[in-house]
């Protein structure tokens, strides 16, 4: 527990106030202390009551701030033992380094526009498809399956996903909006191949697979707040690993 306690006063971190996104904020300052080496793989984080401290924070926002590290992989908690940092980098951000740095930006821009067209296109997708506008999206969703357990990247599997997704609207507008940007619109498509780390990439994929998921669950459902919430959520999600990456490199 000491030696737990004598890493907080070594952490190069900030009180937080009101007006910030807290577990957000949290899980940044965190990251940037595992990342820049301060907090090594195989150390433990500090106790909860002594991140709270550390922060200004409640428990449920040091949660919160636990459970975002653990989806970039860079954490892991054990009962009893505490959270541990199991890698120096998150899969995400590994994923992100083999991407071409010049088109970070335009991804970036693209996603601003997906996060809005797309969970309202999501929405109206859960009200009005049909049967055969499910069936197609499940499809494509077993068809990325498929691609996962070639090892592939699933490129077009993930297009042809969203572009249903779309047509499902029965609106050919939003059709016609996703088609506009052929396959480049999905992130990885601008992916240097050579050197891909394989676990983050298997990683990335997974969680990519599992909002697409959640996504189709709510469609299914005719839940139309539950499918644009879900798909707002995959796009920030996206738009935020790129995002970290922008901020730590320049490309002006």
């Amino acid at each position: 527990m000491g030696n737990i306690d004598n890493l907080s006063s070594t952490l190069r971190v900030q009180r937080l106030s009101k007006g910030d996104s807290l577990a957000t904020t949290v899980a940044k300052q965190l990251e940037a202390e595992i990342t820049s080496g301060r907090i090594q793989v195989g150390n433990k984080l500090p106790t909860e009551s002594a991140l709270c401290d550390l922060f200004g924070v409640s428990r449920t926002v040091i949660r919160e701030a636990i459970t975002q590290l653990k989806s970039l992989g860079l954490v892991e908690t054990r009962r009893g033992v505490g959270t541990t940092v199991t890698r120096s980098m998150s899969s995400e951000t590994v994923f992100a380094y083999n991407v071409d740095p010049t088109a970070i930006k335009d991804i970036l821009h693209i996603l601003e526009i997906r996060m809005s067209v797309e969970s309202a296109a999501c929405a109206l997708a859960a009200e009005r498809r049909t049967e055969a506008d499910l069936a197609k999206m499940e499809r494509h969703f077993s068809e990325f399956d498929a691609a996962l357990a070639r090892g592939e990247l699933a490129r077009k599997e993930d297009y042809e996903f969203h572009l249903a997704i779309c047509q499902a609207t029965h609106n050919p507008f939003f059709k016609q909006f996703y088609e506009q940007f052929n396959k480049n619109v999905i992130p990885r498509a601008n992916l240097v191949n050579s050197n891909l780390d394989h676990v983050a990439s298997e990683e990335y994929l997974n969680r990519v697979r599992a909002e697409h998921e959640a996504i189709l669950t709510s469609i299914r459902a005719k839940d139309a707040d539950a499918a644009k919430e879900a798909m707002h959520q995959h796009l920030s999600r996206a738009y935020l690993r790129y995002e970290r990456y922008n901020e730590s490199n320049s490309f002006d």
